[in-house]
């Protein structure tokens, strides 16, 4: 009998090049969880069938890199927003596009279809929210004080949920046209918000590490779980809404809400997750670097999702909770869905004169500007076409995407196979005899050494500047002889030491500025890590206080900015993104004391605590100075870092 092979729980399902500049955004189709959009710097916007390596279909218009994108719940429509705030909406059946939209003034940060209409809502860096209406757009009152970064409709259509950098998440009522509750209590900008498919409750996920649960009846706060180890990008509802997934760096969480708890937690090498669907109890997941994408399985057959607290494997200090008597049993009220779609709303009055559109004219400039170049028709047909005829047969179900075995079970099994003797009804072939056969000549050529990248990214398959080959054996050549032992280990340890050095030197500098942190204040800790000369040790420290925004103090600024500066400038992303964060939280709680003590008249008499914190904002305002010029020559780029710097140009406006 045949021992069975245990699979695997999570695999890499494949690797796409999906454009030929980087990737600024996806999404995965949630109905058949099979579909995919990527929007690249490019300008495209690429559909993808999941693990197949061909384009379906690459749509073209926008002028700008294209920062969000959205399909709609049958997988009919698509929509794209830009960096220069324009949204297109095409038909993915009739391949070609229906709407242009204008009226944002900067990129367009988050997009969501109405599940029972034509409707689109937007979200906007400028802080504005578009009325959710494909023909129109309306802002509504009341909006966040800095970007929008997800948009959500309710499950019944009647309601729209919002999150921002302001560290709020709003809701508002789609027929009165008005705002009924803002949720604070998040210390971070808030990325995602998802409404439960039943319950009146919705989920928030923040870059402070927190997932808060919202009670839409009561307004008001249900649990919040703690300790994610890293800022929350992606959540997903069980599609029953027994449970909340959260994409979390390499690992993905299951949690309950009454009381806050952790079910399990399964390790997935995925780095920084961008969106989850649901198919066939698979979780599918997808991420991004640069110009790739890659997917990800997740067999949730094997995912406990009730009942039994998981004790996580990265960080277990958390107490465990009990669980509730009764988790299946609905404590809320539950959602009123309509019995048939919704009719298309009359077109309302429009803001301005620029984003009133003249069919005659308009349209037709989009239809020649605009188009949907089918580049794999087998595909396009089999996933598009049959929605538009009759069919006399059920719709074929997409399968289930086969496991892969556990590593070593493979080679277990093959092993096995190989040392099962062969039966006599075994056909005999005759080997040639290779070595008589005439060989081509081989042509000596050395590789081209790799460059290395300008911009090194934060997640990364490999480190930079080091060569795998240099800690590896060589190749062994038949006309030399066998390596003996000494020498392979000499070979593998070949840089070792070297490393080893790096690695112990940066561990004694966190220790030394830890051990000052304890003794003394931030101040003195962070003056330590600036006199050791390392800008990883600095990296290290602030991202820890970035966590904690009252940390910050004005004589803090005048330590760190100059170290932000050179930050900004290097070639590593994640040190780029550290002083980003940086100098968005110094601009935010200090640019307005620092202005209006530099603009204040001087004061009668002597106040030297006045004095010394005059001294203080003029030398921050020096250091803002010359690092806004980096930031101006930054603000071109295209991408997240070019929309950061474009973000922080603005706040550093007032300094001229």
């Amino acid at each position: 009998m045949a021992t069975p092979v245990v699979t695997k729980t999570a695999w890499k399902l494949q690797e796409i090049v999906a454009h030929a500049s980087n990737v600024s955004s996806l999404v995965l189709g949630k109905a058949s969880g099979r579909l995919l959009a990527t929007g690249g710097d490019d300008c495209r916007v690429n559909l993808w069938s999941i693990n197949k390596p061909n384009c379906i279909m690459s749509l073209t218009g926008h002028t700008s890199p294209v920062e969000s994108v959205r399909l709609n719940t049958p997988e009919e429509l698509i929509v794209a927003g830009s960096q220069s705030g324009s949204i297109r909406v095409w038909d993915l059946e009739a391949a070609k596009i229906l709407r242009t939209l204008m009226g944002h003034k900067a990129n367009i940060c988050s997009l969501d279809f109405h599940p029972y209409g034509e409707f689109v809502a937007s979200g906007s860096q400028d802080t504005n929210i578009k009325d959710p209406r494909v023909s129109s757009c309306c802002v509504l009152p009341q909006g966040h004080s800095q970007a929008v970064r997800c948009l959500r409709f309710s499950p019944d259509g009647k309601w729209l949920a919002s999150a921002a950098d302001d560290h709020t998440v709003k809701l508002w009522d789609l027929t009165a046209g008005k705002m009924m509750s803002e949720f604070p209590g998040h210390t971070g900008p808030v990325n995602v918000v998802e409404f439960h498919p039943n319950e009146y409750l919705l989920a928030s996920g923040s870059s402070d590490r927190t997932i808060r649960f919202w009670d839409l009846e009561k307004f008001q706060v249900v649990s919040c779980i703690e300790g994610e180890p890293g800022p929350v990008r992606s959540v997903l509802f069980n599609p029953d809404g027994c449970c909340l997934y959260s994409g979390c760096q390499d690992s993905l969480r299951v949690y309950g809400w009454e009381p806050e708890r952790c079910f399990d937690v399964v390790l997935v090498n995925w780095g920084k997750v961008a969106d989850l669907a649901i198919c066939n109890d698979q979780l599918i997941g997808v991420a991004f670097s640069q110009s790739n994408v890659s997917s990800y399985v997740v067999d949730l057959t094997r995912v406990t999702r009730t009942g039994t607290v998981a004790r996580d494997p990265v960080q277990d200090h958390r107490p465990l909770a009990q669980p509730p008597p009764n988790p299946s049993a609905p404590l809320r009220r539950i959602y009123e869905r309509p019995s048939t779609t919704c009719s298309k709303p009359q077109r309302v009055k429009q803001n301005s004169e620029s984003e009133r559109r003249s069919p005659s004219s308009e349209d037709d400039r989009d239809e020649r500007e605009s188009r949907a170049e089918i580049q794999n028709a087998e595909d396009y047909n089999e996933i598009f076409q049959p929605k538009n005829s009759i069919s006399r047969t059920p719709p074929r179900r997409s399968e289930p995407f086969p496991a892969p075995p556990e590593d070593g079970e493979l080679d277990a099994a093959t092993a096995k196979e190989a040392a099962k003797p062969s039966s006599a009804m075994d056909v005999q072939f005759p080997v040639p005899n290779l070595e008589v056969l005439p060989r081509p000549p081989v042509v000596a050529s050395t590789p081209a050494p790799k460059a290395e990248p300008a911009i090194i990214p934060a997640t990364r398959n490999e480190p930079i500047g080091l060569k795998a080959s240099d800690f590896l054996p060589a190749v062994k050549i038949p006309q030399q002889a066998e390596l003996v032992d000494e020498d392979a280990m000499s070979q593998i340890r070949k840089g070792h030491d070297t490393m080893c050095v790096v690695l112990t030197s940066r561990h004694k500098n966190l220790d030394t500025v830890r051990a000052v942190w304890t003794t003394g204040d931030i101040k003195t800790s962070v003056d330590s890590a600036v006199a050791i000369n390392d800008l990883s040790v600095v990296v290290d420290l602030l991202n820890i206080v970035n966590q904690k925004a009252s940390l910050w103090k004005l004589d803090l600024c005048t330590t760190v900015l100059p170290q932000i500066e050179k930050l900004l400038q290097s070639k590593y992303e994640s040190y780029v993104q550290t002083g980003c964060t940086s100098l968005k939280l110094i601009l935010q709680r200090f640019l307005p004391l620092i202005t209006d003590m530099l603009a204040a008249p001087p004061s009668v008499g002597v106040d030297i605590s006045r004095e010394e914190r005059l001294h203080k904002c003029r030398l921050c305002y020096k250091q803002l100075k010359s690092i806004s010029g980096l930031v101006k020559s930054k603000s071109g780029l295209s991408g997240r870092h070019g929309s950061t710097f474009r973000e922080l140009h603005l706040l550093m406006a007032s300094l001229d």
